[in-house]
């Protein structure tokens, strides 16, 4: 029986576990498998297809033209970001939003100014209307008696 001393099997493990990914098959994860399985359903059949017009080198390339979209859509990413998602923030920082965004503060103290100036308005409408009714009161006990 042979003993090895001080021989221990190490294990890398990554101190950022967000990273880690889960790999379902040949240590590919999910998305990947579904852009694989994406590539390979639409240039296979497109090499058969061709291969039987042109020849097999054209053919061939045709096929990997075709396929690169979905190796890069399972491949790509940054930021923890994958390529679709990356692309529709593309999208809509230069064509749907604006290109110049309003930029608004709200001023505490301007709000408490137009607060004040707001209850002053309020205060002299009170006013008003109480010399207002005041008026009246006397114009109707003056005619009464």
């Amino acid at each position: 029986m042979l003993v090895f001393p001080n021989t221990i099997a190490y294990v890398p493990v990554p101190k950022d576990l967000s990273n880690v990914k889960t790999k379902v098959v040949f240590n590919l994860t999910k998305r990947q498998l579904v852009c694989f399985g994406g590539a390979l359903l639409i240039g296979v059949p497109l090499f058969f297809l061709m291969k039987a017009h042109i020849n097999t080198s054209a053919a061939t390339l045709c096929m990997i033209i075709v396929m690169l979209p979905f190796f890069f859509l399972a491949m790509y990413e940054k930021n923890g970001q994958p390529m679709e998602k990356i692309a529709i923030n593309f999208i809509q920082v230069k064509f749907l939003r604006p290109k110049q965004r309003a930029y608004e503060t709200n001023n505490f103290y301007a709000a408490l100014e137009r607060q004040y100036k707001l209850e002053r308005e309020v205060k002299r409408i009170v006013q008003k209307n109480a010399r207002q009714n005041v008026r009246t009161k006397r114009k109707n006990t003056d005619t009464t008696q």
